[in-house]
């Protein structure tokens, strides 16, 4: 049979409160973000790739009106118009680690001096971050923590479902269910399978079922981005 044209199509991630989902892997980090007040104004949500780091800030973003920056961009920001939003969510926040030390340590100080709220995401907490800046370590150490632990299966199921709707395909809960040991534990694995067999089914003009899962699992050569429980070095 020949295999026909594909297109693949952009699936932006969305990171709408509603788009969240909630489950004993997160509900911890969850009430904790959504509090009213946190100590000194600040927070650290620390997890894996593809835990939901970054989606939980986005919500608390969007619902406290604050300014958004990576912690890679830091250094070229300007940080008292960041800090005049009077709340600040940096992702990546590790990435500061030497190229942008002194200018969260001036964004934290102008956010404590008015009363702000400062949360970050990492995958390590501060003390891991390899921070070089004295002030700003022990600061960022003292910093209430939150982890965000790798999906649950219960999660899992939930974002591979989610996925393929997304994609506008429906698929059999037999096919979740098998799904759901075999790959990685994070929310960007199961996107990546998703779409793999999405574009898989689309050139055969099939359908999605067990036996094409099986097929393209087996086949996945490193760099695909849809690693097994056995590989789980990939990132997200």
């Amino acid at each position: 049979m020949t295999a026909q044209l594909t297109l693949d199509l952009d699936v932006t991630p969305r990171y709408g409160r509603c788009d969240f989902m909630p489950s004993g892997s997160n509900a911890q980090a969850l009430a904790l973000v959504d509090a009213p007040a946190w100590p000194n104004g600040k927070l650290v949500v620390v997890g894996p790739a593809g835990s939901g780091k970054t989606h939980l800030g986005r919500i608390w973003a969007a619902d406290a009106g604050a300014a958004v920056v990576a912690g890679a961009d830091l250094a070229q920001a300007d940080i008292p118009a960041l800090a005049a939003a009077g709340a600040v969510f940096v992702d990546d926040a590790g990435a500061v680690a030497g190229r942008a030390e002194e200018a969260l340590f001036h964004l934290h100080n102008l956010l404590g001096a008015q009363g702000g709220r400062l949360l970050l995401a990492a995958r390590a907490r501060p003390a891991d971050w390899g921070l070089g800046l004295p002030d700003l370590k022990s600061r960022m150490e003292a910093t209430t923590l939150v982890r965000l632990e790798a999906p649950d299966d219960a999660l899992l199921a939930a974002i591979l479902v989610k996925s393929f709707a997304d994609r506008q395909v429906a698929v059999d809960p037999t096919l979740i269910a098998w799904l759901v040991p075999r790959i990685d534990r994070s929310a960007a694995a199961a996107t990546a399978i998703a779409a793999r067999l999405d574009r898989a089914a689309l050139g055969r003009g099939g359908r999605i079922s067990r036996a094409l899962a099986a097929e393209v699992l087996d086949g996945a050569a490193p760099g695909d981005d849809i690693p097994g429980r056995d590989a789980r070095d990939g990132d997200g």
